[in-house]
């Protein structure tokens, strides 16, 4: 029995990716997305976020995407295989990713939304160290961090930037965020924390006008910010598909004996 029966292909724009895309052509009655039950994405990790958000811009419940390695960066992403899909589609095994939604005010007053599925960092933009005050849920937590930036990961984001950032890998289904800091100045010791998501967390940029600072939400940024806030959107939760000797748990618990 077919699980999936109405198919979209979207393939990232490099050379590779698009011949992947017209070796896959034949296989399938194609459809388009707005039309599919389950979306298959050839690319790397980048356009993965990429197909992501462009499903999370709709504001319509999202279908399943089932990623092929066609990139660099993979850990979103299956083995790529021209034959097959049809049972790997029938045995895939289903992850649920909630994503960030990050309310951001610039110097200018005006205000942005934005999603992030992996992360929000805010960074410095000059050479002059970035001055944060960092609150959750409402309690200042710490009135003075002088750092290079921080960063908000989730369980799926925490293998990625985060990671680099020498923040802790998230087990998915946790429960948990990592608030990790970017070459920390002062406090000079600090690591980061370990929260629950269900936490909100408030960041208030000290002498902006002195010390500009970026957020970057994914691949998403707005320049000279005073403030944000960051918290899980469990209204638009995505569905990501793998097949079951390369799923996504497994990949990111064996991430941690990698040396």
């Amino acid at each position: 029995m077919t699980r999936y029966a109405r198919r979209a292909l979207l393939a990232s724009p490099t050379a590779t990716a698009q011949s992947a895309a017209r070796d896959l052509a034949d296989s399938c009655d194609w459809v388009q997305p707005e039309e599919a039950d389950v979306i298959i994405a050839l690319g790397g990790d980048g356009y993965m976020l990429q197909v992501l958000h462009r499903m999370l811009d709709r504001r319509k419940p999202a279908v399943p995407v089932f990623g092929m390695n066609i990139g660099t960066v993979v850990f979103l992403m299956n083995e790529w295989r021209q034959h097959g899909i049809e049972d790997r589609l029938n045995r895939a095994k289903p992850f649920q990713v909630t994503p960030l939604m990050t309310t951001i005010t610039g110097a200018d007053g005006r205000v942005h939304q934005m999603s992030a599925i992996n992360e929000v960092s805010l960074l410095r933009e000059t050479r002059q160290t970035a001055k944060l005050e960092i609150t959750v849920n409402e309690r200042i937590v710490m009135a003075e961090l002088a750092c290079d930036g921080v960063l908000v990961a989730t369980p799926a984001g925490s293998t990625a930037y985060n990671l680099s950032a020498q923040g802790p890998i998230l087990p998915l289904g946790s429960g948990l965020l990592a608030l990790t800091p970017i070459s920390p100045f002062r406090p000079r010791r600090w690591r980061g924390a370990i929260l629950t998501d269900k936490a909100r967390i408030c960041m208030r940029v000290l002498d902006h006008g002195k010390r500009p600072v970026s957020a970057v939400a994914d691949q998403h940024e707005v320049r000279e910010i005073t403030e944000l806030s960051i918290g899980m959107d469990r209204s638009r939760e995505l569905t990501l598909l793998f097949d079951p000797e390369h799923a996504l748990d497994d990949r990111i618990t064996m991430e941690q004996f990698i040396a």
